[in-house]
């Protein structure tokens, strides 16, 4: 039976609301996690299946990092404004459309017939996904008391840490019990689940009513996607050529442009006000440099354990639960501790883990190693990783009154996916100048300096953490 102290009604409930109706405290998180969980999951579902769609749809080494890259560009650049909308529009109400946009587009991606339309898709798929990730966050902090916080956010990164582990598994079982598309479809009876349950059991919620910054948007989703195709392009056209690095050059300057227009505009889709909090700073440069290395790993791993060791799509996706189910197990722990020991000791902890992990793999990772080898390897990456989810989840809003929680949330996602898609695109660069193939031996022997870049990135981590304010409020 749940008693009063399991409920929470936000101020201002109006009757007939989702909070007026006392929904329990676990069904309002579930409700904001189930969403999320999708939208995580799809961040990696491709990954086991990239040689079977590779085969299929005849993509080249670029279209498969596309496959992943479409998907995580428009679900970095759009969060922002996805954020912006929800605080003009309702943020419950964003929060559904992005959902059922992200259904329609996971039916466009299995219904796909060439590696372009599937890029397309994904690309779309990202846009739904660009406004569930933030406002899942956003809407779960309203939901809950001040003082089950941190708890909360530690259930919702045990829950994103189920997506990022589930993700390899559920697309090498499906691959292999039905077919590559089969991995979309099951997103379309998640959504119609979801969909009704946020209805009921979220209350509807707005922030500032600002006008929403385009140009501003438009400028760092240019910048950042010149950036990652420069990158992407860079061993096959050349570094230096001219389309590689104008790329590059003129990214970089619309990414300068739209940090000066964030400074002088009124109404800033990324309000640079909140780079003053050194948590919120911190907790962003933790966000783009762990996953970063991490996510880049997972997807050089995923190939290896196929391509090398001759797993098929699923018993591939097994064999990463080591690394990527600990953190459903960690999170909500790591979630209960940050009150006690502080944000800064489980940051610092779980990249030393990471870091770690990694320079051990890139020892391990070399034809003839046997599995078993690389388990205790791996289960310290998850475990680093989960010590790391909640509680930078936690430190980006420690600081930030409640109005500003939908965009400071949104600023960490993005930055967070911002990082996914610079983790695959330079740690795939990094395996193809070390002569990497998809053979056994040309795979094996190019992963490793991957490997050493991403530990390098999860390093720079490391030290950030270490600037994070003491026994940060939790």
């Amino acid at each position: 039976m749940t008693t009063t102290t399991d409920l929470h009604v936000p101020s201002g409930a109006s009757p007939g609301s989702a909070a007026a109706r006392r929904v329990p405290l676990w069904l309002a998180i579930f409700a904001a996690s189930l969403p999320m969980f999708m939208a995580t999951l799809d961040n990696l579902v491709m990954t086991s299946a990239l040689p079977v769609v590779q085969a299929d749809l005849g993509a080249s080494v670029g279209q498969l990092q596309w496959f992943l890259n479409a998907y995580t560009l428009s679900f970095a650049t759009l969060m922002l404004a996805a954020a912006g909308l929800g605080d003009l529009l309702g943020r419950r109400r964003v929060f559904v459309w992005g959902t059922a946009l992200f259904a329609a587009a996971s039916i466009a991606s299995a219904l796909s017939t060439t590696a372009g339309v599937l890029i397309a898709s994904r690309a779309v798929q990202g846009v739904g996904a660009a406004a569930v990730m933030p406002l899942s966050l956003t809407l779960l902090a309203g939901a809950v008391p001040a003082s089950k916080r941190a708890l909360a956010i530690g259930i919702w990164g045990g829950v994103s840490g189920i997506g990022v582990a589930l993700g390899p598994v559920i697309g090498g079982a499906v691959v292999d019990g039905f077919s590559w598309q089969a991995i979309f479809w099951i997103n379309v009876p998640v959504a119609v689940i979801a969909i009704p349950l946020a209805l009921y059991a979220l209350a509807e919620s707005r922030g500032r009513r600002q006008p929403l910054d385009l140009l501003g948007v438009a400028l760092a989703g240019a910048g950042v996607f010149l950036g990652v195709w420069g990158i992407v392009h860079g061993n096959d056209d050349g570094w230096t050529s001219v389309q590689v690095l104008g790329a590059l050059i003129v990214g970089a300057v619309l990414l300068a442009a739209f940090v000066i227009r964030e400074l002088r505009i009124p109404s800033p889709v990324m309000p640079m006000r909140m780079f003053r909090s050194r948590s919120f700073a911190v907790a962003n440069v933790i966000g783009l440099a762990f996953t970063l290395g991490m996510m880049g790993s997972v997807f050089l791993l995923s190939q290896y354990l196929q391509i090398v060791m001759g797993y098929s799509p699923l018993q591939a996706g097994l064999r990463t639960l080591p690394w990527t189910a600990a953190p459903m197990i960690v999170a909500p722990i790591a979630g209960l501790l940050a009150p006690r020991v502080g944000l800064r000791a489980l940051l610092v902890s779980g990249l030393a883990m990471q870091a770690a992990s990694l320079i051990w793999m890139s020892t391990l990772f070399e034809v003839g190693t046997a599995y078993p080898a690389m388990v205790p390897a791996l289960a310290l990456a998850g475990i680093g990783m989960g010590l790391t989810f909640a509680p930078n989840a936690t430190a980006v809003l420690a600081d930030m009154p409640e109005v500003d929680h939908a965009t400071a949330s949104s600023v960490n996602s993005t930055i967070r996916e911002i990082g996914v898609a610079l983790g695959v695109a330079i740690l795939t660069a990094v395996f193809i100048a070390a002569g990497g193939a998809l053979t056994p031996t040309g795979y094996a022997d190019a992963l490793q300096p991957a490997l050493l870049v991403g530990a390098a990135s999860v390093g720079v981590a490391l030290v950030a953490a270490l600037l994070m304010p003491g026994r940060s409020r939790a």
